[in-house]
């Protein structure tokens, strides 16, 4: 860890859940196609310059802001708090952090009302509020329900060159470490962290940052993914789909992760476990146990570790993104062939020359594939 950030003397807001995100995206039209024709969120509110979405169980006002701008990125990541008076302690906890604090008591966005929005001190827009407009809860009402139905946000994923730095700042702010990626000299690789009883509402992945990796939606069942797959199939729309379907090795939920129109990555995910107990374990994966980010040992494909999108000041302007210094997952994880395993029991096992099983070949070699 470089440059850790100080504990504040001033309590931490109690935060509930990641709440929605705030997408900036340039052309309104062709983001809402996708995110309510193609994978079926609900519109609660719109106008000319922003569409207001939520998910079928959801009862706030919305899930996901599309707002049109010059340039994709993230505008905020929005979290609700326990009660109004939390919003008190966000002021302070910030403030004394010399961070950059806006609050307004209408709201930054249609359905919200008094709100703190902050760049905190890793390079990211967050924003905590507890008033809320309520709309219809849309779980009963099958006759919406599409067979890829997506029920809830789940957790958001965040790019950051120091994770350390990260989990030790999240952790002030009342964040608990359920699972992480370390190597054998102690590198952290990436870390995810709860607020709700789940596996994350964010995670932090090392890398070029501050920047978003994912936004992620949950579904009921994995072949709720199938059907969007099968789905984005038929509407010749598969060069959406990056990676997946598969099923993780942390969180041993079943994924898929598309790709929206201005390239902001979203994942469908499903079938996480319970992390609400005190003493709930951390659970550490080595680096190089190729069932880390997919149980089933399938590739990760370069674009996922190298490529996230852009986060936003207060004022709109994109954030400058600081290089990571430590060793990346990427590099560390193929084989200098670029389609070796890296994991040593699995170099036995492959023979003298470690490489992969020949039907595997070419699905781990970077560039070049068909």
């Amino acid at each position: 860890m470089t440059d850790p950030i100080p504990t504040p003397l001033a309590p931490a807001p109690d935060i509930l859940r990641c709440a929605y995100m705030e997408l900036v995206v340039t052309d309104l039209a062709a983001s809402r196609s996708f995110y309510v024709d193609v994978l079926g969120l609900v519109v609660t509110e719109e106008d000319d310059d922003a569409v207001y979405l939520r998910s079928l169980e959801e009862f706030i006002h919305h899930n996901l802001v599309l707002r049109k701008g010059p340039v994709a990125a993230v505008a905020a990541f929005s979290y609700r708090v326990r009660s109004p008076e939390e919003l008190d302690r966000a002021v302070a906890f910030y403030t004394e952090l010399g961070c950059r604090v806006e609050r307004r008591a209408e709201g930054f966005t249609k359905g919200i009302g008094d709100s703190v929005r902050v760049i905190d001190p890793l390079g990211f827009p967050y924003e905590f509020f507890y008033d809320v407009d309520h709309v219809e809860r849309l779980a009963w009402r099958y006759d919406l329900h599409t067979p890829g139905a997506l029920v809830r946000l789940d957790h958001f994923n965040q790019v950051t060159p120091d994770v350390p730095r990260a989990v030790k700042f999240m952790e002030d702010l009342g964040f608990r470490v359920t699972e992480d990626i370390q190597d054998a000299e102690g590198t952290t690789y990436a870390a995810w962290m709860r607020r709700k009883p789940t596996v994350h509402d964010t995670a932090m992945t090392g890398g070029d940052g501050p920047r978003m990796h994912h936004v992620a939606f949950a579904t009921h069942e994995k072949h709720n993914i199938i059907a969007i797959c099968d789905k984005l199939g038929a509407l010749r729309l598969s060069d959406h789909i990056e990676r997946g379907p598969g099923r993780h090795g942390v969180s041993n939920a079943f994924y898929l992760y598309l790709r929206d129109p201005d390239g902001h990555r979203v994942e469908i995910y499903t079938q996480d476990y319970y992390t609400g107990d005190p003493d709930n374990p951390v659970v550490t994966w080595d680096v190089h146990d190729n069932q880390r980010r997919d149980w089933w040992g399938n590739p990760v494909v370069p674009s996922w570790y190298t490529e996230a999108s852009l986060v936003l000041d207060l004022d709109g302007r994109p954030q400058p993104v600081v290089a990571r210094t430590d060793t990346s997952e990427m590099a560390v994880t193929i084989g200098a062939d670029g389609f070796s395993y890296t994991r040593p029991e699995d170099s036995a096992r492959a023979g003298d020359d470690d490489v992969l099983p020949s039907w595997k070949q070419g699905e781990y070699k970077l560039g070049h594939q068909l």
